[in-house]
């Protein structure tokens, strides 16, 4: 079965923004399945663009800003 967009629901999202870009994380559910985390990191270009990029690794500030939205997603997924 090919992938459908119309199945894949969105139930929670926050970002956090700096001057690089941000990182989001998410909580979607594709066909009312199991509900799974995303963190995904954009990076701003030099015409302010934001370009999808590889989470790697996170700073120690980072990864404070946005414990509060994993913990919140957690409660999305219980």
């Amino acid at each position: 079965m090919p992938y459908d967009a119309a199945l894949d629901k969105q139930l929670y999202t926050k970002s956090l923004e700096d001057d690089g870009g941000k990182i989001t994380v998410s909580v979607h559910s594709y066909n009312n399945g199991p509900k799974k985390i995303q963190i995904i990191r954009e990076n701003l270009d030099a015409e302010g663009n934001t370009r999808f990029a590889k989470l790697g690794r996170m700073t120690k500030d980072e990864l404070e800003g946005i414990m509060p939205f994993l913990q919140e997603a957690l409660g999305v997924m219980a």
